[in-house]
């Protein structure tokens, strides 16, 4: 059975971009769309305005209006609602295991154009076990062919490696994956993590010594590690940046341009904390294309 492309709802502007992105994504990659959202009844002893009836039509609404609206742009897509009586957390949480990938609207932007995280946002980002996808309100690509890589100049997919050592395979895969359901081209940065001595002149001299020197040496393993994914996926394109600088910078400065941003999250087995890590939660705030999160042991 196809896991679907599942959508988050909650009747604002934000999740109607989310549920527009992954309708888009869902066509490309073949996959069915399903759009959720959770709903509770409030419970006598607090006071609001609205019966029963009255909140589950809203609720069904919003749905109806999201899915009315996909199916117009996107005519022949499979697609599934369900209104889910819990917790918003629990609910998105619980549908992303079932998903090919959760797709979300950020809270908006601010100066810097990026990601404002809700709470419901950063406790799914932190805790889903599938890859999530982070769409900012007003990220309304036109609907011809490439509308994403006409809304982002190059619409190429950059992906952000932290360490070279061991790369997820989850994370190329769902990056190359995306590449090639573009028909785009993959970038991928990263920033060589300096010694701790790196002010003093004998650490910079030893690895500045070596063959190719810095930068030189974390380009060979760049490519190295990128070279099987290129075989299993000979039509994207693949290039690759190394800078000496700050990883979440790096990552940001690439994605300037690009269709969609893909970041990873080491999985912390332990039930207290929400860590997505500084990179990740950095491209969060500061990125305008699309991100995704994808989650890794």
């Amino acid at each position: 059975m196809m896991r679907p492309v599942t959508a988050g709802l909650d009747g604002s502007p934000e999740s109607l971009a989310a549920a527009e992105w992954a309708a888009r994504e869902a066509q490309r990659r073949g996959l069915p769309l399903r759009l959720v959202q959770a709903w509770i009844w409030r419970q006598q002893d607090v006071p609001v305005a609205e019966d029963l009836d009255t909140q589950k039509r809203w609720a069904l609404s919003v749905l109806e209006e999201a899915k009315d609206l996909v199916c117009d742009r996107h005519p022949g897509l499979a697609v599934n609602t369900q209104l889910v009586s819990d917790t918003a957390p629990a609910v998105l949480l619980a549908e992303s295991e079932a998903a090919e990938m959760l797709v979300l609207g950020s809270s908006g932007h601010g100066a810097v154009a990026g990601f404002l995280l809700g709470s419901v946002g950063q406790q799914v980002l932190a805790r889903a076990k599938r890859p999530v996808i982070m769409v900012r309100t007003g990220h309304r690509p036109p609907q011809e062919h490439g509308g994403d890589e006409a809304a982002h100049g190059s619409g190429n997919v950059v992906i952000g490696l932290q360490e070279l050592g061991e790369v997820p395979a989850p994370l190329l895969e769902f990056a190359f994956s995306a590449a090639a359901a573009r028909g785009a081209s993959l970038h991928a940065v990263h920033a060589p993590d300096l010694p701790p001595l790196y002010g003093y002149g004998p650490a910079v001299g030893r690895l500045a010594g070596q063959e190719g020197g810095i930068t030189g040496q974390a380009e060979k393993a760049l490519a190295d590690i990128l070279q099987p994914w290129r075989e299993t996926y000979p039509k994207v394109p693949v290039t690759h940046t190394v800078e000496l600088s700050h990883a979440s910078g790096v990552v940001v400065s690439a994605a300037a341009r690009a269709a969609l941003v893909v970041v990873g999250r080491k999985v912390h087995h332990r039930t207290l904390g929400m860590r997505i890590g500084p990179v990740t939660h950095a491209v969060l705030h500061h990125a305008a294309a699309p991100v995704a999160v994808v989650p890794h042991d």
